[in-house]
């Protein structure tokens, strides 16, 4: 079994050559067989008129005698027939079966009649002609015992072919290289891509279907290596987080072994300890609930509701959150209905309201608007919180990104929250977005269809 490309392509090509050479001869032979079957005929016809004339021309002993010095004998036999049957030949046949000849064929020639035949099975030509001696008339034939013309062509023939595949395989084994490079280097960066590396240029110029192929692999090589970036971080970012709250349980934990700590400090230390068990568990639960939506196994449950009472009831669920730092909400929530998951939606208000709250300044004022068009519904919701650089923005809905690092420990958070909502809304087949400059407040402005497809 041939496994290489370029041996493959090497051998189709001679194979085509060959068997498309070998077929052209044996059809151009049969297509113009009769073509060269009657030009081999033409010059002997004309030899044999010459021969006519020389015996008509001289005696007859002068004539044998002129006749036998001819060097055309290398290439024709000659038989000259009296009325018994008797003949006398001119020319050797080297090899050369002579056709047989009838004595029909010599009366008919001595009565004055021309002949010209291919005998069946016989691959040469008979000529048969008439001579008047000075001793009466004589039957002549004659037969090619190698016609020049017939050598000459199949030798081109044969000459051009080998040249045709000598110059045809060596431009075909530089097509080839050309051909299979661009597949030798995509074998190569698949190998390294499988080791790990997805640092790899192919440089691949070609158009058609090869390069086509190289660039969705490029592509795809610019995706897997996101991929894996964004598997690091997601490692090094659970590890991070995991690692906090292990470290104070841990500690806390290794003070409560101490004898003589007072009662206030036990208790306070043991609230630590609970504090961060359940900061542990609920960014597992996060976790599981991302996972479980990324996988798209999450089967949305349609109902229909209504949105502005929905949005309402999150903001007086959240009311500890909001009312102890003095924050006002501003709402113009028309009446609106739509279908969609209630559960899920109601994660995304929670989350994009809870943020709103955590990075608005004391005294600040949230605005939550509804809008809705033909097909969807929107929703804005903006604080006037520390708002978010135009970099930030661009990951602001990946996993564990926080966009403000520097106040990171002073607003608490997994950096979860809107991975999630992101996920949601794309379960509803909707869009989300964020405006922000820093210092001046973020607008998040999520649009759901009104009717969210089943399929």
């Amino acid at each position: 079994m041939i496994s290489s490309l370029y041996t493959r392509v090497v051998l189709i090509f001679l194979v085509s050559v060959i068997g498309g050479t070998i077929i052209s001869f044996y059809v151009a032979t049969w297509v113009f067989k009769d073509k060269l079957n009657e030009n081999l005929k033409i010059p002997l016809l004309y030899f044999g008129q010459d021969i006519a004339r020389i015996y008509e021309s001289f005696p007859l002993e002068e004539a044998e005698t002129f006749v036998s010095g001819m060097n055309q004998l290398k290439s024709y036999h000659i038989r000259i027939y009296d009325e018994t049957g008797q003949f006398q030949t001119y020319g050797t046949l080297n090899g050369h079966n002579p056709v047989t000849v009838t004595m029909e064929q010599v009366k008919k020639v001595l009565s004055g009649e021309v002949i010209q035949a291919n005998p069946t099975g016989v691959s040469t030509i008979l000529l048969g002609l008439s001579l008047t001696t000075d001793k009466g008339t004589k039957a002549m034939f004659i037969e090619p015992i190698a016609p020049p013309s017939t050598p000459f062509v199949i030798k081109w023939i044969l000459n051009f072919s080998t040249y045709s595949l000598i110059a045809g395989s060596l431009l075909v084994l530089v097509a080839a290289m050309f051909l299979v490079r661009p597949i030798k280097k995509l074998t190569q960066a698949t190998r390294r891509i499988a080791a790990g590396d997805f640092n790899v240029k192919l440089n691949i110029k070609q158009k058609g279907e090869l390069g086509t192929l190289a660039r969705s692999f490029e592509d795809m090589m610019h995706d897997l290596q996101q991929l894996e970036q964004m598997r690091r971080e997601f490692v090094t970012n659970v590890s991070h987080e995991v690692q906090s709250p292990l470290t104070s349980i841990s500690g806390y934990a290794i003070a409560l072994k101490q004898v003589d700590i007072a009662d206030n400090e036990r208790s306070r230390y043991l609230d630590i300890i609970i504090a961060e068990a359940d900061r542990m568990s609920k960014m597992s639960d996060s976790l599981l609930k991302l996972s479980l939506l990324e996988s798209q196994s999450q089967q949305l449950r349609l109902d229909t509701f209504s949105l502005d009472e929905q949005i309402r009831r999150v903001i007086v669920a959240i009311q500890p959150q909001w009312s102890a730092r003095s924050i006002r909400f501003e709402l113009n929530l028309k009446a609106n209905r739509l279908m969609a998951d209630h559960d899920l939606l109601n994660q995304v208000w929670t989350n994009i309201l809870g943020n709103s709250i955590k990075f608005s300044m004391d005294g600040g004022v949230i605005n939550v608007s509804i809008k809705q068009d033909i097909k969807n519904v929107i929703v804005r919701i903006s604080d006037t919180g520390i708002g978010i650089s135009l970099e930030d923005q661009k990951r602001i809905f990946d996993r564990f990104f926080k966009a403000d690092r520097s106040h990171s420990r002073k607003y608490a958070g997994s950096g979860m929250g809107l991975a999630i909502v992101k996920q949601i809304v794309s379960l509803h087949q909707g869009d989300i977005r964020v405006e922000s400059e820093p210092g001046r407040g973020t607008t998040v402005i999520v649009t759901l269809p009104i009717t969210t497809p089943t399929d």
